[in-house]
């Protein structure tokens, strides 16, 4: 019998436990699981070894767990209205890999949404694989508006052919044009994938455009707007025959997702964690209630108001406004850098993350944005008025960041708040 009692770790997770309770979380990667979804994450699945796919396993005794993660798959077909998923990733960065991996040789082209801009690091950044063993191009924004100007992500992909071209982002909060983009890959012969993994759950309700009809291949993380457990998925629609004309040992050409299944396993991962799959599985299952239909409409209607209240307020949002769930502000106008805003916020428990800005000038560690999002505090039951009072509250704080009596009592008073909020509904 094990007679150890690791207090020293269940001490810490009690303090995190309380930090979220207490504070207002604005970073908009994070939000609040379900208890339930939480329970199968902790769930006795852990100790089960699945290398395989359902009913195709390398390991006996996977009986329950097949049927586990193929609801995981049915649930998640579902919701998007899909053919075909793969719900083992680890995460979203992930999934993006086992993409590179089916489509992409060491050295091919792809043309990824600029990091500095509001990209993601595995689409293309140098720091990442995605950017080490293949060619990085990249698009941005326009610096007067803010905004993806298409004729230029034209001209980039007719100049220079990539043989994928990535959408999505992690910190750009407008709509992406799918079908335009489509036609740019068609025009230079390449694969197209769509990384939803901010505004999927606002996807999957319809209150953004939809991207199966153009990609061909969609990834996405199961956290964030899904509010599932950290994980990541791959999607298709519609099956199609690859374009590189690999077959089977029989002669048989391959489909795109054949290549996906293998380059998730035994490609790029080992045995898929069985426990998070069935966390993915209920949150899935959540977001095909209508309770997470009202939720996800409510998440960008707090976003809106949110990213007009800082405008109201003289920030500088980039793009103007929003139309998923965060906004980007750049603080340079108001003299202040997104490390100073971190931190200062930190003490009045208000987390948010400083994030890069298009054009920035500051360093990568210190940068001159922040990043906002509405998906979490949604979560704990906050509409468009308690969003007005969050940004006067953040508003505060940054208008007298070194200010230790002002920011004790603005985090008294976000304490005191939000007793009324539970984590758990």
């Amino acid at each position: 019998m094990n007679n150890f009692a690791d207090t020293r770790i269940f001490d810490l997770i009690q303090k995190e436990h309380e930090r979220q309770l207490h504070g207002i979380e604005l970073i908009a990667s994070e939000n609040f699981v379900s208890e339930q979804v939480m329970a199968a994450a902790g769930s006795v699945l852990t100790n089960k070894y699945a290398e395989g796919l359902p009913g195709k396993r390398y390991y006996g005794g996977c009986e329950v767990v097949d049927e586990v993660e193929q609801i995981a798959i049915d649930r998640l077909k579902e919701l998007f209205n899909v053919g075909w998923a793969n719900v083992q990733p680890h995460s979203g960065a992930q999934a993006n890999t086992a993409v590179f991996l089916a489509c992409l040789n060491p050295g091919d082209k792809i043309l990824g949404f600029n990091l500095a801009h509001g990209g993601h690091l595995t689409h293309g950044s140098p720091v990442n694989i995605s950017g080490k063993y293949f060619q990085p191009l990249f698009y941005g924004v326009e610096e007067a508006t803010g905004l993806i100007n298409w004729d230029k992500v034209e001209q980039t992909a007719l100049a220079e052919r990539p043989k994928l071209i990535i959408c999505g982002a992690s910190a750009y909060s407008r709509d992406w044009d799918y079908e335009r983009l489509r036609n740019i890959a068609d025009k230079v012969g390449a694969l197209l994938l769509a990384d939803i993994s901010h505004p999927a759950g606002l996807i999957a309700k319809g209150l953004l455009n939809d991207p199966f009809d153009h990609c061909h291949i969609v990834t996405t993380t199961t956290h964030k707007t899904l509010r599932g457990t950290r994980g990541g998925v791959i999607m298709v629609r519609n099956d199609f025959e690859n374009p590189f004309g690999i077959t089977t040992a029989k002669g048989k050409v391959r489909t795109m997702t054949s290549l996906l299944d293998s380059a998730v396993f035994p490609g790029i991962q080992g045995g898929p964690l069985e426990h998070i799959i069935a966390a993915k599985a209920v949150a899935f299952g959540e977001a095909l209630t209508d309770n997470y239909t009202a939720y996800v409409k409510q998440v960008k209607k707090n976003a809106k108001i949110m990213a007009d209240t800082f405008v109201e307020k003289g920030y500088k949002v980039i793009s103007g406004g929003t139309d998923n769930h965060l906004a980007l502000i750049d603080l340079r106008p108001k003299g202040l850098n997104g490390k100073l805003a971190e931190n200062a916020l930190i003490k009045a428990d208000i987390t948010v993350n400083k994030n890069m800005v298009p054009f920035d000038d500051a360093p990568a560690m210190t940068t001159s944005g922040i990043r906002v999002g509405a998906a979490a505090m949604t979560t704990r039951g906050l509409e468009e008025k308690d969003f007005v009072r969050i940004v006067e509250l953040v508003d505060r704080v940054l208008m007298n960041h070194d200010n230790e009596k002002v920011l004790n009592t603005t985090k008294a008073e976000v304490n005191e708040w939000m007793k009324w909020f539970p984590l758990f509904k």
